[in-house]
């Protein structure tokens, strides 16, 4: 399978053809997939549209190396976890497949990254290796070619300071921030924004009491003096990424989409409208597993926008758990 088909849907029909043969080439390819959808009796000529597809639960990336080619990695990523946790692992076969899913993400929700300065505040995943979110910070903040773009530790000083001068400049630019810390930075400093956008990523990383997004929301909003606070919605088994200008909802660029399914009965799934666990389609985990039912809750909406609700009690979800222990 090559990337040009999946970066190229158009339209509702473009991304069921192209899922269909992604289905069909990871079915063949992916020992792990092809277990878990022969145990649900599924065959590819079974399968003739979307709500066909079986979902792997998420947690296989804990157990399995979830791969269309068990002799090549460009790169491994790994989710955060306390100490003794078993963590996820994505084994990256092609990584200009991830390069080109967020920048072309980006690009299409917020346009050139060379217009903005990229300061990434993002204590939490600096401090392990193999976050692939820093990977693409990382990207980011290169491609800006802007001298003022870098990472912050926990040098919060050193952010106000250059957040003042950039705004002082009419800079664009993009902070992008793990929870607890842009609330570290609203306890300690007062800003007015006008010129950048603060996108944060979600979770305490067990720094902080976990609190709703609103809340965390208008907190931020009035610390930082923006009218919204946008978000991305990843994680270490997608190469790509759902973004939120406000409101906590979240939109997919064109080869990404989101379902929800029966919390009852996963083998279900649910029209718009109705909260359920959420299912993802990422059509750029093209070597990995492009249909992961994760362990979030949410809503997604007619126009396929969506919100996270919350997870499921105890992160686990209910049935087809049995490949994964």
């Amino acid at each position: 399978m090559v990337s040009n088909a999946i970066f190229n849907i158009q339209t509702a029909k473009d991304f069921e053809n192209v899922a269909l043969d992604v289905f069909n080439f990871q079915y063949l390819n992916n020992s792990v997939y092809q277990r878990f959808c022969d145990y649900l009796n599924t065959k590819p000529e079974k399968v003739e549209n979307l709500e066909d597809i079986p979902f792997l639960p998420i947690q296989f990336f804990k157990s399995q190396k979830v791969t269309t080619d068990l002799q090549h990695t460009d790169i491994i990523f790994s989710s955060s976890g306390t100490t003794g946790t078993v963590t996820s692992k994505h084994f990256v076969k092609d990584l200009s497949i991830y390069e080109k899913s967020y920048r072309k993400a980006f690009q299409h929700f917020y346009g050139n990254i060379e217009d903005y300065a990229v300061l990434a505040l993002l204590p939490a995943y600096l401090e392990r290796k193999g976050s692939s979110l820093i990977y693409m910070a990382n990207d980011f903040i290169n491609r800006s070619n802007n001298e003022h773009s870098g990472f912050y530790l926990n040098d919060l000083k050193h952010l106000k300071e250059k957040l003042d001068l950039l705004e002082s400049r009419n800079q664009k630019t993009l902070l992008l921030g793990v929870s607890f810390a842009l609330l570290d930075l609203v306890e300690t400093y007062s800003l007015h924004l006008k010129n950048t956008i603060v996108m944060e990523t979600g979770g305490m990383k067990g720094r902080r009491k976990e609190i709703i997004r609103a809340e965390l929301h208008q907190i931020l909003s009035n610390g930082l003096g923006v009218q919204k606070i946008h978000s991305e919605y990843g994680m270490t088994e997608l190469l790509s990424q759902g973004y939120s200008k406000g409101d906590g909802i979240f939109e997919c660029p064109p080869w990404m989409k989101i379902i929800t399914r029966d919390t009852d009965d996963p083998l279900s799934l649910q029209k718009p409208g109705k909260t359920g666990g959420i299912n993802v389609i990422d059509l750029a985990n093209i070597n990995s597993c492009s249909f992961i039912a994760t362990q979030d809750l949410g809503k997604v909406f007619s126009d396929g926008s969506f919100e996270i609700i919350g997870r499921f009690d105890n992160s686990d979800i209910r049935g087809c758990n049995l490949m994964a222990l």
